[in-house]
């Protein structure tokens, strides 16, 4: 999956460490995501969510927070310092004509995520993971005793997530003094609260308050036993399946078709769902592919034979259609099933059957021509001659040469025939 660098710079003057996580073609939208306390950019949710959301078509920025990862700054500067930081992280993404249309917050993420989106003009669709509705609710982390420490010495070291951060007093008051009902309740986007029942870090309540808070739209969606930081990779992949599905609602529709001049290449990416499911595109659409229960599937797409036989299917149509229609035969409709067995003890194994409908007033002599014509489609040909193999080690070096190759085979189909 591709990732692109995104710097910018934060409203104090300091440099904020991001990356886009750029979408599958074609592109539905752009989003911002705004990570966990102490979490970082590159913590598992920020991850797996950007990229699934990237594979659905929607791109994501992920960036490290003041004092985290790659960002300067002071970590913990104040509730209202994170919240500015994401208003300069959507700014900086509108500036690059990449204006977030979805905005998602994990945890305290999620908090400053209610908190600025009223000032991102784009956005349309808010979904909170596991937030908080008391921002104070974060000290919890730090401990009664540390709370006590810090408020008695002005700042204190403490241990967050095994690693020392040092908090200041300023910090911990600026925490109790954040109205995020009035907030909430004045957000004026379509809101999503996602939450797991027995999350033990932030309590269900606080999900029960932000969607009592909000006016509609609103939505809640349970994320069962999911842990605090979804840190499954299945609990990650269905926030992200849950959020793209619900935001494309709020995104301008894009018409997935291939244009002139896009690559030729069909690409499969593991899902991770079930042992063989597949993420397939192809010619501008996607789908899953898949092999059946039986043999350790979920069943929930085409096998590659399938897609073997889809493909002659395919060829065997078109090329009947381009030829009926260069003789001006009066063909209404042509219907084409491929199947596909393996022949055991037998050259070649590989048996396709193919039964082909034509609907028409034509007479006997010109169906049997084309029936003819039928074994004479370029993928027929193909598989009868066989093929050459290479790995190309960059996509890059894969040019649209094959669709082009394809649209002369398409056009020559007659030509070559030597048919009058």
């Amino acid at each position: 999956m591709p990732t692109e660098r995104f710097d910018f710079d934060a409203p104090a003057g300091y440099r904020l460490s991001g990356r886009i996580e750029l979408p599958d073609a074609p592109v539905r939208g752009w989003a911002l995501f705004a990570h966990c306390f102490t979490c970082g950019k590159d913590g598992l949710a920020a991850v797996r969510i950007g990229r699934a959301l990237a594979r659905a078509g929607i791109g994501v920025l992920r960036f490290d927070f003041a004092g985290l990862g790659g960002s300067g700054g002071e970590f913990a500067g104040g509730f209202g310092a994170d919240a500015a930081d994401l208003i300069a992280a959507y700014a900086a993404m509108a500036a690059a004509d990449r204006a977030p249309g979805l905005l998602i917050g994990h945890s305290f993420g999620g908090a400053a995520a209610l908190a600025a989106a009223a000032d991102m003009p784009a956005v349309k669709a808010v979904a909170t993971i596991a937030a908080p509705f008391d921002i104070a609710h974060v000290l919890h982390q730090i401990g009664d005793a540390g709370v006590a420490v810090i408020e008695t010495q002005g700042s204190a070291e403490v241990q967050l997530a095994g690693r020392p951060f040092t908090i200041g007093k300023a910090f911990i008051d600026d925490l109790r003094h954040q109205d995020q009902g009035a907030r909430i309740a004045k957000i004026g986007r379509a809101l999503m609260v996602m939450h797991a029942p027995r999350d033990e870090v932030v309590g269900i309540d606080h999900a029960t308050r932000i969607f009592l808070a909000a006016r509609h739209p609103r939505s809640f969606v349970s994320l069962d036993d999911a842990d605090h930081l979804l840190t499954r990779t299945a609990d990650a992949e269905y926030a992200a399946s849950v959020i793209a599905a619900w935001a494309a609602r709020y995104m301008p529709p894009v018409e997935e078709t291939r244009s002139e001049g896009q690559p030729g290449e069909v690409f499969a990416e593991e899902t991770r769902a079930g042992k063989f499911q597949l993420a397939m595109r192809a010619g501008g659409i996607r789908f899953l592919a898949d092999e059946p229960e039986g043999v350790g599937g979920l069943g929930s797409g085409p096998t590659p034979y399938d897609l073997l036989s889809a493909a002659l299917a395919a060829c065997t149509t078109m090329t009947l259609r381009l030829y009926a229609d260069q003789k001006g035969w009066p063909v209404d409709r042509i219907a084409t099933a491929v199947g596909h067995t393996k022949r055991a003890g037998q050259k070649p194994a590989d048996l396709f059957t193919r039964r082909i409908t034509i609907e028409g007033a034509i007479d006997a002599e010109q169906r049997a021509r084309m029936l003819d014509i039928a074994g004479r489609c370029p993928v027929h040909r193909t598989l009868e001659a066989g093929s050459a193999f290479e790995r190309v080690s960059d996509a890059a070096e894969v040019a649209a040469e094959s669709v082009a190759a394809h649209a002369r085979d398409m056009a020559g189909v007659t030509a070559r025939q030597g048919v009058s």
